[in-house]
């Protein structure tokens, strides 16, 4: 008999969130979403089941230490092993350095760093003493550099491949495989076709990224030999500069 094992994905959004526990569950992993709403996560968990998954929605705040710990504790009890566990918060906001509050900054870094950490240090527990897993960071643009108006989501961001670095050094060796894939480009989402229509009209020409092509890279991570384990690479459309 085949055991059972969970994908947990942390900010299972509409687009790419979504589009990676879907391509988990269609490959026989019970799908464990989480947003801060859960009642949201309905048409999610509606179509991984409509596609002969299984799923389980969790309204959680991954900014929250205890309620981080519950989630696992949750799943490893009463679901299955977190055998990938995916964090997939995005915080992007802009404004001006001197129009930048200390609450926006901190707010920023809480939900696209501190949260990472989180995640990520729950994960390694469940996972070590099964030496095996794979904790995955998505990154973006502003993991590399920062650009004008961005200064508290670099600064997150740049934090969380350092997190994602430090985590791979510690836990590679012992069989756990830390990924940081950067995600460079428009995606294809119901906020870039409403407020940017002549960036979602690249779609046409394939210039915006598909939500289904990200989710794909995520399993061929997973799916990699530990002899030949990526610890990041970078996702953007033919025509993107860079």
């Amino acid at each position: 008999m085949t055991q059972k094992k969970a994908v947990l994905v942390i900010g299972a959004g509409d687009a790419t969130g979504g589009a990676i526990a879907r391509r988990f569950a269609r490959e026989g992993y019970i799908a464990c979403v989480t947003r801060r709403n859960a009642d949201k996560l309905a048409p999610l968990v509606a179509q991984i089941e409509a596609e002969g998954g299984t799923a389980h929605a969790f309204g959680s705040d991954a900014r929250k230490e205890e309620d981080m710990t519950a989630l696992f504790r949750e799943i490893e009890t009463n679901i299955a092993p977190v055998e990938v566990a995916i964090f997939n918060i995005g915080a992007n906001v802009r404004f001006d350095v001197v129009d930048t509050t200390a609450r926006v900054y901190f707010k920023v870094w809480e939900m696209a760093c501190f949260a990472g950490f989180l995640m990520g240090r729950e994960a390694a527990k469940a996972m070590l003493p099964r030496q095996r897993g794979s904790i995955f960071f998505t990154g973006a643009t502003a993991s590399l550099r920062g650009r004008a108006g961005f200064s508290a989501f670099a600064g997150a961001k740049h934090g969380l491949r350092a997190l994602a670095q430090s985590m791979a050094r510690e836990l590679g060796p012992k069989g756990l495989h830390v990924a940081h894939p950067i995600v460079d480009g428009a995606i294809d989402t119901e906020f870039i076709r409403e407020n940017f229509p002549e960036r979602y009209k690249l779609k046409e020409q394939d210039g915006i990224l598909n939500p289904e092509h990200i989710a794909d890279a995520y399993w061929m991570l997973h799916q990699q030999p530990r002899d030949a384990w990526t610890h990041e690479l970078d996702l953007r459309p033919w025509i993107e500069s860079w």
